[in-house]
């Protein structure tokens, strides 16, 4: 059997199992194995047409029976080209292919933790291979040696984060954004004082936020989360919409979590429930057509704030892989 086309089943075996992010991970992971497993360079297809028609259409089972005439053709030589699953018995090889996935397309390392999750995509479809009886064993690397290039560290450096003083100059200089300033301010708000991820924050509902009585001593508000609306890309998706609804991150089925959130918190978000005439049911942070609130204007509000407000200043020792400015740290 050829690796194209295990991977293309190996893909379809998989998907029902997945969500969109990790889909989408998985074609990229194998787009650059597939690729570092061929016998020759594509001279005849752009190396960036022939990465195209992998991650996006042969390693995407709903979309493949659709795939243009261009790309089937493109598919077609890249399954003529590939190297039989025995090339993975080659140690050389083996070596070969975990450059590839650990590289960037400019020839630079990838971060460390995309290069572990390559390496534990490729080692799920490995012993996927060992138990359907296509390999004998799993070739990658084991133990120590398959950690030692990719360690990570789940510790925040404290230098990336803003303080008290950045933060709120960036929320100002949103909030007096002419369109949609006020809405993205609340959200921008709700990330600083109370940390949900933002694919958990535009999931949230009118009615996931308990506010305390405007004339209680108390003012302290607080957040149910419960569902996360990740912006995964509607390629990925079984439904063909943008984003999909999973559960909480590295939690359980079904699992909730409750955050307290500041007083100040809590007259922002009375006064944007307020503002816009949100209903219990309506979506906290809406779109300017009342929907999910964009992928694509949390990022340009939230890069233009830093780029407006925080200073740039000189590093003469920045560490491994930081910026050597404050503005892009924060």
């Amino acid at each position: 059997m050829s690796w194209y086309k295990f991977a293309v089943e190996y893909v379809d075996a998989r998907w029902a199992q997945l969500g969109g992010n990790s889909r989408k991970n998985m074609a990229k992971t194998l787009t650059a194995t597939t690729i570092a497993l061929l016998r020759a360079k594509p001279t005849q297809f752009a190396p960036a047409a022939v990465r195209t028609a992998l991650r996006e259409w042969a390693f995407n089972t709903n979309r493949r029976p659709d795939a243009p005439r261009d790309v089937v053709a493109i598919l077609r030589w890249v399954e003529r080209n590939s190297l039989p699953v025995s090339a993975w018995e080659d140690p050389e090889k083996v070596d070969q292919v975990l450059r590839a996935i650990d590289t960037r397309l400019d020839g630079k390392q990838a971060a460390a933790w995309s290069r572990k999750r390559n390496r534990r995509i490729l080692n799920v479809a490995m012993k996927y291979a060992v138990r359907r009886r296509i390999l004998r064993t799993n070739p990658l690397p084991k133990g120590k040696e398959s950690t030692a290039a990719v360690k990570t560290t789940n510790a925040v450096d404290k230098r990336s984060l803003p303080n008290p003083e950045q933060a709120a100059a960036i929320l100002d200089w949103i909030r007096r954004r002419p369109r949609g300033g006020e809405r993205l301010h609340a959200f921008f708000a709700t990330l600083y004082y109370c940390g949900p991820r933002p694919e958990e924050a535009v999931a949230m509902r009118v009615e996931d936020v308990a506010l305390p009585d405007p004339d209680a001593d108390d003012q302290w508000c607080e957040l149910l989360i419960h569902t996360a609306t990740p912006e995964v890309g509607k390629q990925w998706t079984d439904t063909g919409e943008i984003h999909e609804q999973r559960d909480l991150k590295g939690r359980a089925e079904g699992e909730t979590r409750t955050v307290p959130g500041h007083p100040a918190l809590t007259r922002i978000l009375r006064q944007h429930i307020e503002d816009e005439e949100l209903k219990p049911g309506d979506l906290l942070f809406q779109g300017e057509s009342g929907g999910i609130l964009a992928g694509s204007v949390i990022r340009r509000a939230w890069r233009n704030a830093r780029k407006a407000v925080l200073p740039r200043t000189s590093s003469s020792h920045p560490p491994d892989g930081a910026s050597t400015t404050t503005e892009t740290r924060a």
